[in-house]
This record gives structure tokens, C-alpha cells and sequence, in this order.
């Protein structure tokens, strides 16, 4: 039985997923380096990244499948599910096969899966796009905190490099240490600690305060239905809605 490893990035995973075609061993399944739980009845093949052959395989399934399946395997990769990699090394076996009209074929168990699992990471970065809420800091830097159930932060990114163009800005993952950088111009993802206290801006400030009361004014007591506000949003995600906060 034969395992790949890859280095945890897309391009490792399309590079080892490149391999995997040209090379005779093929791999019953293809894993993280950081999800690897070794046993003696694998052999196990460390695949090294490399740039040139991830953009074969990115521009081989966008060609010769579509761009909706090239959509589905990011969003795939995205969701951090320890078996995605397998899945979707077996998706593009199957979509190389048959192409196009993979999608189509909703009963296999495959593209079934690939499916449930892009719609669940599409939905949250959907959802998101409505939650998120940005503080003004020191500085004139806008800054969002989220803690999302999959790694969506490249996906909300160019949609408020267009809705906040203007400004500078910040999506930070806090369950990932990773934040989207935006500075007027472009937008980048950047691993590890924000440097420096946050410090929120004196209009912020005086802002929330004004936002906390109006909401908590408008509020009818005895129409009060948590159960209805988590079927429209998840009580996981209010603990970084102003308007909520201390209320979680």
C-alpha cells in the first residue's frame, strides 16, 4: 500500500497528484505531512512541491474537464478534510476519464462527495460575506476577525477588495493564524501573529456604542427567539458581531 505525502499546500497537492499519473507507484491515498499517521503496512512517498508541474495539473483540469471542476477541487482543498486530497486525486482520475460531464454523474460516490463537501466550504464563505464586520483601528486600517469552520479567507478576500477598495484592510483567521492583507492596491494572504496591539479608533469606538444601543432598542422582548436567529445563522459566528457581542 502506497501513500503520498505532500507538503500541505495546493501546489504540493496538484504536484503530487502529477506524479501520481507519470509515476508507476500510485497511491492508494494522498495525505498532508501534517496529517500523517504512520504504520508499518504503508509505504510512504514524500513528494517535494514544484511550480511547474502543480500548473500542468491546474491548467490539465481546467482544459480537458472545466472550470466548475478546477472550482470544485479548490473549494475541496479548502475544507481541510483529512481525505480531501484522496478524493480529489480520484475526482480528476475520474474527470480525465470522462470529462466535462463528471458533474453530472450525481450518484457516484466520488463526485457525490466532492459535491456535499464544496457546497458545505461555498455556503460558509457565502455566509461570510454578510458576517463579517470590520473595526476601524489607529491608523486608518479596517480590521475583520473570523474564526470560519473551513479556510475561506482567499474566497472573501477579492470580494471586499472590490466592495472596499478605497481602504486598507485586514480578514484575519484567528483559528488559523492567517490573515488577507489589502492595501488599496492587492490583496495577500500572510501566515502568523499580527504584530502590535490592535488598537480600535476613537469613531469606532463611540460607533459601536451607538450600533449596541439602537440594536439592544429595537429589540422586542417578548419576540425574542434565539432558536430562529441560529436557524439564520450559527451561534458560533456572534461571538464577532458587534452588535452581539457579550451576548454569546
Amino acid at each position: 500500500m502506497i501513500h503520498y505525502i505532500y507538503d500541505g499546500s495546493f501546489e504540493g497537492l496538484l504536484t503530487a497528484i502529477y506524479e501520481a499519473y507519470y509515476r508507476k507507484e500510485k497511491p492508494e491515498k494522498i495525505i498532508a505531512k501534517a496529517d500523517l499517521q504512520e504504520s508499518f503496512l504503508v509505504t510512504y512517498i514524500h513528494i517535494a512541491t514544484e511550480e511547474e508541474k502543480a500548473d500542468k495539473v491546474y491548467s490539465a483540469i481546467r482544459e480537458k474537464i472545466s472550470s466548475r471542476a478546477l472550482k470544485n477541487v479548490f473549494y475541496l482543498f479548502l475544507s481541510e478534510d483529512m481525505e480531501a486530497a484522496t478524493y480529489i486525486y480520484n475526482y480528476i482520475k475520474l474527470g480525465f476519464s470522462i470529462g466535462g460531464k463528471i458533474d453530472q454523474y450525481h450518484t457516484h460516490d466520488i463526485v457525490q462527495h466532492v459535491h456535499k463537501i464544496s457546497h458545505k466550504v461555498g455556503k460558509e464563505a457565502h455566509r461570510l460575506l454578510g458576517l463579517v464586520r470590520f473595526q476601524k483601528l489607529q491608523g486608518d486600517i479596517y480590521y475583520a476577525f473570523i474564526e470560519p469552520d473551513h479556510n475561506v479567507t482567499a474566497l472573501l478576500a477579492p470580494h471586499f477588495s472590490k466592495r472596499m477598495a478605497s481602504e486598507n484592510w485586514i480578514i484575519h483567521d484567528g483559528r488559523r493564524n492567517i490573515a488577507a492583507l489589502y492595501n488599496k492596491t492587492c490583496w495577500i494572504i500572510k501566515e502568523g501573529d499580527l504584530q502590535g496591539e490592535l488598537l480600535l479608533d476613537e469613531e469606532e469606538l463611540a460607533y459601536q456604542e451607538m450600533w449596541q444601543s439602537y440594536f439592544k432598542s429595537i429589540a422586542i422582548k417578548n419576540r425574542k427567539n434565539p432558536k430562529l436567529q441560529r436557524s439564520y445563522m450559527p451561534k458560533r459566528y456572534w461571538r464577532h458581531l458587534i452588535e452581539l457581542k457579550n451576548k454569546t
